[in-house]
């Protein structure tokens, strides 16, 4: 039997990770793009409560944040929100360095006295004396985004294969050979790793030393609040990360922004989670739950620095990453995928991503692993 590659790439993860990349790949190289579970996206993408803010994820994430936002919005994804960040008066210091770091980036954030901020938050607890807010800030039609970027993939002429977890993968001549669990073999000159809390794992049955890429837990309850949460109200954040809260379709969704160290595994919700986070918002409002309807958690992960892993692996440049994409994944979509591409396909980046620096996402700053 032949050991020549039937495809240039095979990429493993089908959630938005691997999806936007194998839509950018495959109007110039032959793709599939392999997943275990019975549909794309059933993970962490299928559950985010995502949303396009250009501070979340730190200042070396916001680049990818802000090269994709135009992206986004010509393309229909994006719903004006707004993002207020609250403040106690003992955390003015700390209010003001995300201010001044984020408007020497180029990003818009306004300074709010407490008249502004109960002007867009009504009923806010007196303690939230001090705000930031980001007029830019977006809503992200997940679903939507998804659903483009597999479409893309079909009409470039890749393949999209579900129920197909991948067992191992050897160097096999000039690429990969890799096993399915229903024992179809694959092959391939490049593999490409997104498989999100599952990466370290598929780098390992690749012979692959892992990055330390660790999932966490990510619990979301919907609530039925008194008054009902407008759809005028901004995304709610306070600067110690203690929570976020926005409206969707007359409800309220409340994350207490936690991040329990996990294993790779269907996410669920703990109850104390949901308490932890009921018990911080009944801190900022004065509203009535009146219900919590639904509950659900999801697993981000992130490589040891927290920074997302784009490229070619230092040991095995045949094998390349695209994980550790954080809670900031499905925001940075497009730049990511189109600067992943870039340096697969060995092509100069495009002109949207002129100003990102690729260097800082390389696995090379992990060529120390064990």
């Amino acid at each position: 039997m032949s050991n020549q590659p039937e495809f240039d790439f095979l990429i493993v993860g089908a959630g938005m990770a691997g999806a936007s990349l194998a839509a950018e790949l495959s109007a110039h190289a032959r793709v599939i793009l392999i997943e275990a579970e019975d549909r794309p996206g059933y993970h962490a993408t299928g559950r985010s409560a995502a949303f396009w803010t250009e501070s979340y994820g730190g200042p070396q994430v916001q680049p990818l944040t802000t090269a994709s936002g135009p992206w986004l919005q010509d393309h229909g994804f994006l719903a004006p929100r707004g993002a207020l960040t609250l403040a106690r008066e003992e955390q003015a210091d700390e209010l003001d360095a995300f201010v001044q770091g984020f408007r020497s980036a180029g990003v818009e954030v306004e300074t709010l006295d407490r008249d502004a901020i109960e002007r867009r938050l009504p009923g806010v607890s007196p303690q939230w004396q001090l705000a930031a807010f980001e007029p830019d800030c977006c809503d992200i039609d997940v679903a939507g985004l998804h659903a483009h970027y597999l479409a893309a993939l079909r009409k470039g002429g890749g393949q999209l294969r579900l129920r197909a977890p991948l067992v191992q993968a050897a160097r096999n001549g000039p690429g990969w050979r890799v096993e399915l669990a229903d024992g179809q073999v694959i092959r391939c000159e490049t593999l490409v790793n997104a498989a999100g809390a599952w990466a370290d794992q598929v780098a390992q049955r690749a012979g692959i030393a892992p990055l330390g890429i660790q999932p966490m837990r990510r619990t979301v309850a919907q609530l039925r609040t008194a008054p009902a949460a407008s759809a005028s109200l901004p995304l709610v954040l306070d600067i110690g990360g203690d929570f976020y809260f926005k409206p969707e379709n007359g409800r309220l969704w409340l994350s207490p922004h936690d991040e329990t160290p996990s294993a790779a595994c269907d996410a669920a919700p703990e109850e104390i989670d949901v308490a932890l986070a009921i018990d911080r918002f009944q801190q900022v409002v004065d509203w009535r739950i009146e219900a919590v309807e639904h509950r659900w958690a999801g697993l981000r992960s992130f490589a040891p620095d927290r920074l997302p892993v784009y490229g070619r692996d230092s040991a095995e440049p045949q094998f390349a990453w695209f994980a550790g994409q954080g809670g900031f994944g499905i925001q940075t979509a497009p730049a990511a995928a189109m600067l992943a591409a870039a340096q697969l396909l060995e092509r100069a980046q495009p002109d949207m991503l002129r100003d990102i620096d690729a260097g800082i996402y390389s696995p090379d700053r992990f060529a120390a692993r064990i």
